[in-house]
């Protein structure tokens, strides 16, 4: 199946053809069309798989049969939440992307940025918004815009809004729209019962598209976990970067402190680090993201919500440094590499404590995850563990040398 057989406006299609796209994901097959037929959709894909363009298109074909009143009155017309200020960034992008060539305007709310700039460019009209829930209703609080022509409402990474908190304002910014009839599509990575529950009270006898079963991982991801003393996991760290040449590494670590500090720790190695969390400004998280694509940094340090949609095209490697308390985290993780057909590698550095969290994800996957032994790296029988000094074999200082004698690194310590 191509595009043009899905029924998209001529200009869209064209479109398409510019940014090389002339065949639709599985998840674009399925939605689209149900979609330009009016219904509500339910859908559940991985990482990846091209939703973003499986909701947008359709909504931006609807825009553009209706332009005509749209530029008379220029209220928005399709709003989609997401839980983070990266994922609006993308979803903005990718939405101008697709209407590049059409006089649709899309606008991104999400907080960390001036209100006062986003309030300039809603006064000036705008067909699509793209929010954060809590900027957005700061600026309805502020009467920066008005939501009752509100035709398309889209919840994408809907599990992640849920397991953020986000259910309370969410439920306010549907009581700000307006009574018309509107069509409501929800999208997250997983079905679990608390979603199910939720979009069954949303949306109106949806039409349910799950393009992989619900909570697995794309085959393209290799899956491997090395048991690890926890006073050694930097060392295996900066070991597994250095030696096997790995240019562009996402890490994920469970606080925002722990990423900050695992940062300056690979800093301290010789190897470029940056870390993105909560507590950045959206500009230090950009500007950390950008030099992160472009290859000035080779490991970005983050945390679950910081890395919440990140798109990072050709991402080869991920590694769990901490691994996460709730196994779903574990799908989204590593669905940051594997993507739009890409093989990708996911390492995870696991502790004798963490072993629980492992057996939680093995069982949300229904597969044993392969766990291998990394020579010099063996984690010590827990008998023989001294609280005080974790790692007996070696003092602290010592690894340190003898990892940089097999990595070549110099110190940049003063």
């Amino acid at each position: 199946m191509k595009f043009t057989e899905l029924g998209l406006n001529p200009i869209l299609v064209k479109q398409l053809e510019s940014l090389n796209f002339t065949v639709p994901t599985e998840v674009q097959q399925q939605a689209i069309p149900e979609v330009l037929a009016g219904k509500d959709v339910l859908a559940a894909a991985q990482t990846g798989t091209g939703k973003t363009a499986a909701f947008a298109l359709p909504i931006l074909n609807k825009l553009l049969e209706c332009q005509g009143v749209l530029e008379e009155a220029r209220q928005p017309r399709a709003l989609v939440l997401v839980p983070t200020r990266e994922l609006a960034q993308q979803v903005l992008e990718s939405i101008q992307a697709l209407s590049q060539t059409t006089s649709l305007v899309t606008v991104s709310l999400y907080g960390g940025t001036s209100i006062n700039v986003q309030t300039n460019k809603l006064r000036k009209g705008c067909d699509i918004v793209v929010a954060t829930p809590g900027r957005l209703l700061d600026h309805l609080y502020c009467k920066n815009l008005n939501l009752k022509s509100i035709s398309h409402f889209v919840l994408d990474e809907a599990d992640r809004m849920l397991d953020m908190g986000f259910k309370p304002d969410i439920q306010r910014v549907l009581r700000t729209l307006g009574d018309q009839p509107r069509q409501t599509l929800l999208f997250s990575a997983t079905f679990h019962k608390g979603i199910k529950n939720f979009a069954y009270r949303l949306l109106d006898a949806p039409i349910e598209v799950e393009v992989s079963p619900a909570n697995t991982t794309t085959d393209l991801v290799e899956q491997i976990v090395y048991p690890v003393d926890k006073s050694r996991k930097h060392e295996l760290l900066s070991f597994l970067i250095g030696s096997r040449n790995w240019q562009q590494v996402l890490v994920f670590t469970k606080t925002k402190q722990g990423s900050d500090a695992l940062a300056k720790e690979l800093k301290l190695d010789g190897i470029e680090a940056v870390s993105i969390n909560g507590d950045k400004s959206q500009g230090a998280r950009q500007r950390a993201l950008d030099d992160f694509k472009v290859g000035k940094v080779r490991a970005l340090i983050a945390t679950d919500v910081a890395a919440r949609g990140l798109d990072i095209p050709q991402l080869e490697q991920v590694v769990n440094f901490d691994m996460p308390f709730k196994a779903e985290d574990y799908v989204h993780r590593i669905g940051r590499t594997g993507r739009a057909g890409q093989k990708g590698l996911a390492v995870s550095l696991m502790s004798h404590d963490e072993q629980r969290l492992v057996d939680a994800i093995e069982r949300l996957l229904d597969t044993r995850l392969p766990q291998e032994w990394l020579a010099g790296y063996e984690p010590q029988p827990q008998s023989e563990v001294n609280p005080e000094r974790p790692n007996k074999r070696l003092s602290k200082s010592a690894q340190k040398k003898a990892l940089k004698a097999r990595l070549g690194i110099q110190s940049k310590r003063r």
